[in-house]
């Protein structure tokens, strides 16, 4: 059996039909076994027989509009993917916290053309792409009260709204809970 990451969308756990619960419901009824929940923002692991990536978030993302009435893009990634990512250590010396925040986005394609380390608007930095897990990774700096960066405007306008994002600690976990599959 494979272990996956499924990395939903625009999940609330105060959304109706959005509780980890009912998610986790729609993935058993799709046949995933050792289903389980990361937190309460829409990050499932479960394992599945089936390899291909684009097949898997087809039919979770069918599953949810037919049995819970939700839209979300939904990205998978595979245990080996993830824990690569991890291991790559892009944040090194780095420790996310109130003022600075270290994100992962996860691209549904792969893009035209890779990001490269950039500043937007002084409050984000973009330090690499990880290309075997489609990830941009960004610094944010949350130290100004009341300025808010425009770095989604920037990921949705460049990679279009197949992309959700994670902080850095949230990453750690969801690899943590696929290692123990």
């Amino acid at each position: 059996m494979n272990r996956y990451a499924a990395l939903l969308r625009g999940i609330s756990p105060s959304g109706r039909n959005q509780s980890n619960d009912q998610l986790r419901g729609v993935f058993e009824r799709l046949g995933f076994q050792k289903v389980g929940s990361v937190l309460a923002s829409g990050n499932l692991v479960f394992t599945s027989p089936e390899t291909e990536l684009p097949a898997l978030e087809q039919a979770i993302e069918r599953a949810l509009t037919a049995d819970l009435g939700l839209a979300s893009q939904v990205n998978v990634r595979s245990q080996p993917e993830l824990a690569a990512l991890l291991a790559s250590d892009p944040f090194a010396g780095l420790s996310h916290g109130r003022g600075s925040y270290l994100t992962a986005t996860f691209l549904k394609d792969v893009p035209a053309t890779p990001p490269s380390a950039t500043h937007l608007g002084g409050l984000t930095e973009v330090v690499g792409y990880h290309a075997r897990s489609r990830a941009i990774l960004a610094v944010t700096d949350n130290s100004e009260p009341g300025r808010t960066p425009d770095f989604m405007i920037w990921l949705e306008k460049n990679y279009g709204k197949g992309i959700t994002t994670r902080t850095w600690l949230t990453v750690g976990r969801i690899v943590k809970k696929l290692e123990s599959l």
